[in-house]
């Protein structure tokens, strides 16, 4: 397979990892300009013979590395609002995305930042400590599958979280919000009545400030650039290892943004 073509295939995820390690859609969107510049003005870096998923985010994370946090760094905080993840160290931060979001291996994450094997042990030994550090919270869930929405309240109600839902439709997402005032929201893109999840949390988040993970089987519907785009995804079929990080990370870094208003269940 050629080199553009793996890399237009793994556009949608270099963009969300791209955004998460920003802070923002705008600078994680120029920073994937900026190393597909890179590529065409010196395309022999891409390696053909390597595996080109992971060959495409170690481009990305050599070309980050060398480059983008100092020009993100010098932005006004007011232009990255999203910015949570960067409580953790650059190189946690992107251990943690790597495994934790994207699901490569930690030998995989060794290969695409050029660190040893071990160090990728500790580094997500170091994240694990940051956000099981955090205080239990409210946990709302959207989802219209019963089996779905059991196996996403087991998932959070071991994390020492209070579930509230599941609710099914639009209407009774936003009902269930008002009632409740969750912490943090997980939900489904489609609804049982045929209502979109994402308009439902629109209208939540209209008097309800609180992180959203969004759960769809069509992530790349959702990663177009053509509209503002969820921070956090998780894909269908889940893992529940990638759930639990996702709620861990979510409200770690509300916490982190808003110390002040620290919620608990």
């Amino acid at each position: 397979m050629s080199a553009a073509k793996v890399i237009v295939e793994q556009m949608p995820h270099l963009r969300r990892y791209a955004r998460a390690m920003s802070g923002s859609q705008a600078a994680g969107d120029a920073a994937v300009e900026a190393m597909l510049k890179q590529l065409l003005a010196s395309p022999g870096l891409f390696n053909p013979e390597a595996d080109g998923r992971e060959e495409c985010f170690r481009l990305f994370s050599l070309f980050w590395n060398a480059r983008m946090p100092q020009s993100v760094a010098s932005e006004p905080a007011s232009a990255a609002p999203d910015r949570r993840i960067e409580a953790l160290a650059p190189v946690a931060r992107q251990v943690f995305l790597l495994t934790a979001v994207e699901e490569f291996t930690p030998g995989q994450a060794a290969r695409i930042l050029d660190v040893p094997k071990d160090k990728i042990a500790a580094l997500i030994a170091e994240v694990g400590r940051a956000l099981t550090a955090q205080v239990a919270s409210k946990v709302a869930i959207i989802e219209d599958e019963p089996m779905i929405a059991m196996d996403l309240e087991s998932i959070v109600s071991s994390l020492g979280h209070q579930v509230v839902g599941p609710a099914r439709t639009h209407s009774e997402a936003v009902a269930l919000a008002q009632a409740e005032h969750p912490g943090l929201v997980l939900a489904d893109v489609r609804l049982a009545d045929g209502s979109s999840g994402l308009e439902a949390v629109n209208e939540i988040l209209e008097s309800c400030a609180t992180p959203v993970i969004f759960i769809t089987a069509f992530p790349e519907s959702l990663l177009t650039g053509e509209r503002p785009e969820p921070t956090f995804l998780i894909s269908k079929p889940f893992r529940a290892e990638t759930v639990k990080a996702l709620v861990s990370q979510a409200l770690f870094f509300d916490e982190q943004a808003r110390p002040a208003q620290r919620r608990t269940a």
